[in-house]
Formats: C-alpha cells, sequence, structure tokens
C-alpha cells in the first residue's frame, strides 16, 4: 500500500479547501439574495408616500387643527385619557397621515375595496395618533353627550358616483395585519401557543363601523364624521354605484412578472397591479396571484366576479425584476366574457421605467 507523506496530504487538504471555497463562493455569485426586488420598489413607494403631519395642542383647552390639505380636525377640551384612564392635562402631540388622492392609496398600499372585494368611493383615508411624553393617549368616550370625538371635516364635493346618491356615507375601519395563532408542543412536551402578525396582502382590511356615517355639508362643502378612537385607519368611504353584471379579470404579465410575487404575502411584493376606474375615486389592487400558469399568462386575478362589465378605466401594472423597475399603464374597457368563459382578460407588456418615470406613472393615475 503506497503511503502518502505528510507534506503531499498537507497539499492534497489545502487543495480541497481551494476547490470547495471557489464552489461556495460560486454559489453565492449565481443565486442572489431573494427578496431584494420587493424591498427596493417598497423603499421607492415608501419614500413618496404621504408622511405624518404633527401637531401640538393643549389638553385642556382643545382647538381646531387644519392639515396641508384643508382637513379640519375640531377636538374637544379635556377629550383625552391616558391608558389608565386619567384625564390628560398640558401639550399633546398629534400626528395625523392623510391620503385623498389614488396617488397615495398607490404610494402606501392602501386600495379602496371592502373586505369581500367591492369597490369604494373614497372621500379620505385617515391616521391619527395623540402621545403625551412619548405615551400613546385614546379617547374619552362620550365626552361630547350625543356628540363624542374629535370632529373631522374633510374638504369634499356631493358624490355622485356613491350607490342611490346617498349623503349618509359610511364609515370604515381599516387593519394592515392579520393576526395568526399557532398551537403546539416544546421541546419537554408542554403546549405552547405562538401568535405572529402579518402584512394584508390586499394592502389593508376595510370593514364597516356599524351605525357610523359621515355626512354631506352642502354649506360649507364637505364632509362631515366624529373620530371616536385613534391608532387605526379610518375612512368614509360610499359603495360604488356600478349595476352592470359583474365578471372575473385575469390579468396577465406577458413579461417581466417577478415570480417572487408567488410567495410573497404581503408588504415588499415585487410585482403589483392596480385599477382605477374612469370618474371614481377608487382604487383596486388586484392582489390575488395566478396559480401555475404557463409562459406569458402569470399575473393577478380579480376577486370573482367583481368587476363590470363595461366598467372603463386605467390599469397600473408594475415590477421590479433584478435590480430593473418595469411598467406599463393601460386604459381598457372591461370586455364581455367569451362565449363559454367565466372571465375576462387583459394583457400587459411592461417595458423598463426609472424610479422618476415610475412615480409619474403613479402620479397621473390620480387624473385617469
Amino acid at each position: 500500500m503506497k503511503t502518502l507523506s505528510l507534506k503531499t496530504m498537507t497539499c492534497l487538504v489545502a487543495a480541497t479547501m481551494m476547490m470547495s471555497s471557489c464552489r461556495k463562493n460560486n454559489s453565492q455569485e449565481v443565486a442572489p439574495e431573494k427578496g431584494l426586488d420587493g424591498k427596493m420598489l417598497a423603499e421607492l413607494l415608501d419614500s413618496k408616500a404621504p408622511k405624518f403631519e404633527h401637531f401640538s395642542i393643549d389638553a385642556a383647552a382643545g382647538g381646531v387643527i387644519t392639515t396641508t390639505k384643508g382637513t379640519k380636525f375640531t377636538v374637544p377640551a379635556n377629550v383625552f385619557m391616558t391608558a389608565a384612564g386619567a384625564p390628560v392635562t398640558g401639550a399633546v402631540d398629534i400626528s395625523i397621515k392623510e391620503m385623498r388622492e389614488v396617488s397615495d392609496m398607490i404610494l402606501s398600499d392602501k386600495p379602496t375595496m371592502t373586505a369581500n372585494g367591492q369597490m369604494l368611493v373614497s372621500f379620505g383615508e385617515f391616521f391619527v395618533r395623540a402621545t403625551q411624553n412619548k405615551q400613546d393617549l385614546s379617547l374619552r368616550p362620550n365626552n361630547d353627550p350625543g356628540r363624542g370625538g374629535i370632529r373631522v371635516q374633510v374638504p369634499a364635493k356631493p358624490a355622485d358616483n356613491v350607490i342611490n346618491g346617498v349623503k349618509e356615507i359610511p364609515m370604515w375601519n381599516g387593519d394592515t395585519t392579520l393576526t395568526f395563532t399557532q398551537h403546539g408542543f416544546n421541546y419537554i412536551n408542554q403546549p405552547v401557543t405562538i401568535t405572529t402578525q402579518q402584512t394584508v396582502a390586499k394592502g389593508v382590511l376595510w370593514n364597516q363601523i356599524q351605525s357610523s356615517y359621515a355626512l354631506f355639508n352642502s354649506t360649507n362643502g364637505t364632509m362631515d364624521f366624529r373620530l371616536d378612537s385613534l391608532i387605526r385607519w379610518i375612512n368614509c368611504d360610499g359603495l360604488a354605484a356600478m349595476p352592470n353584471p359583474k365578471t372575473t379579470v385575469m390579468a396577465y404579465f406577458t413579461n417581466h412578472f417577478n415570480t417572487e410575487t408567488s410567495a410573497s404575502y404581503g408588504g415588499e411584493q415585487p410585482s403589483m397591479l392596480f385599477f382605477k376606474p374612469k370618474n371614481f375615486n377608487t382604487l383596486v389592487k388586484f392582489y390575488n396571484v395566478i396559480l401555475t400558469p404557463p409562459a406569458g399568462k402569470e399575473g393577478f386575478h380579480s376577486y370573482q366576479t367583481s368587476i363590470p362589465v363595461g366598467l372603463e378605466g386605467t390599469f397600473l401594472a408594475i415590477s421590479a425584476v433584478g435590480g430593473q423597475f418595469y411598467a406599463e399603464q393601460k386604459t381598457t374597457t372591461i370586455g364581455t366574457p367569451a362565449a363559454g368563459d367565466n372571465y375576462t382578460t387583459v394583457s400587459f407588456n411592461l417595458q423598463p421605467v426609472d424610479a422618476a418615470a415610475l412615480v409619474a406613472l403613479i402620479t397621473s393615475m390620480n387624473s385617469k
């Protein structure tokens, strides 16, 4: 049997280590980290999305706050309380984020759909927080008998496209995360419950607040409602008047669909699709990914039988693939399904765009 010298064995080990190291580095180069495209798109949208406006008010005196968009918040005296229920005095910091245009909704991923996919005509989406010494405050219940909370007056005009032309507009709560509870056992077979939260793929879940409405004030041209809680998304949206028969829309990205989207259940999605019906302040997000598609048929589909046939509107398809943005804006009319089909289709041919051009496309959706 041939015996290798110590010197020979050392060389062989060193060579093996070099080869192993090379293989590892090559592997890293050909398999880029997942999620980078979704993160790049999310960071761009977030950088251009509406930011919080900050105000200070005397809790004992109350007062009126007016945002840059002209919305007025009338804060009653002594309306705030601590987490322990104690009344608050002194200066209170109030932060308000407000969205009234479709572009803001795209940038913030806050479309106007009910939890079951019905379209809403929006008069504004709001998030309000009050703090003192960095501690969150809440509103005292029934501070103003029969009309408690903070009065909000949103500049508006009569909603011709709200169902039945009603002037009482429903109020909606918005959740941006889903809570999941998992039950199991630990390493010593003791029962364990783990609760986690996950970003909602549709951007936000809007659920109607029962017996709560905004009223159109024709005298001063505002939509008026009462804010009775803080630290949650809230809006005043009416159901869109769209009586035509409904269909399911299959939206095909013929190119540049990022396949990581199917594994991204919320937050940083590398491919996105939005639809704005003409003359409606409404934004629909297509977030249901088409499963097992053939080549050229990747993309999204709407809620089942939710989009009116004959509805004219504008789509905005967006993708980030390999560090490059792609997009197409397409105005079309929702067609009647072909004979024997229970769906209609729309296809997109996305083209490369830079960040500035993508933001410009998003902004232009306001006028569609």
